[in-house]
């Protein structure tokens, strides 16, 4: 059960970060497209700059929890890297299932709650003058939310089984 827990949050997290590797993707075309349209024909568009934030700001959220999966996000840890393994597991475990976890689970929660409302009512972004829908970005962003949540409570598991090794760069004192 544990083990296909954790495949499971690795397995979503990794099919995630590929999503946002493609946002990338689509946020260079994007502004490509709209450098061009602008300054080679006169012509910008309506859409680039909502192109632009959405993708960036989904890109982001799906891709957390493979950089939480991978140790990618940045951490200070001049006191935990001098405390025993065990003990830096046990408060990575502790953070992750029981303080991180429901923090992100609750915003995901937040976010389907606001994607669905915005499908409901046909939410459209009102500072645009393309205006676009919005259920589809807060829907992406809570996918991202429920996805990093999960991966959480997978570190967090992982952390207390089985403390990772300190790779980190050590100064030579």
């Amino acid at each position: 059960m544990k083990r296909t827990l954790l495949a499971v949050a690795d397995g979503i997290s990794v099919t995630l970060g590929y999503v946002a590797q493609a946002m990338v993707l689509i946020l260079i075309a994007s502004m490509l497209y709209e450098v061009v349209a602008r300054y080679a024909f006169g012509a910008p568009t309506l859409w680039a700059f909502d192109i632009a934030y959405m993708s960036t700001g989904v890109l982001f959220v799906l891709g957390a929890a493979q950089a939480l999966r991978e140790d990618a996000h940045v951490r200070i840890d001049f006191l935990s890297s001098k405390m025993p393994r065990r003990v830096r597991g046990a408060i990575d475990g502790i953070a992750f299932l029981f303080i991180l976890c429901p923090i992100f689970a609750r915003l995901a929660w937040i976010g389907a709650e606001r994607a669905l409302r915005a499908f409901n009512t046909g939410e459209v972004e009102h500072v645009s003058p393309w205006a676009p829908l919005m259920w589809p970005f807060y829907t992406a962003l809570t996918i991202g939310l429920a996805a990093l949540a999960l991966q959480l409570a997978a570190e967090g598991i992982r952390a207390l089984v089985a403390p990772r090794v300190d790779d980190s760069f050590k100064l030579e004192t």
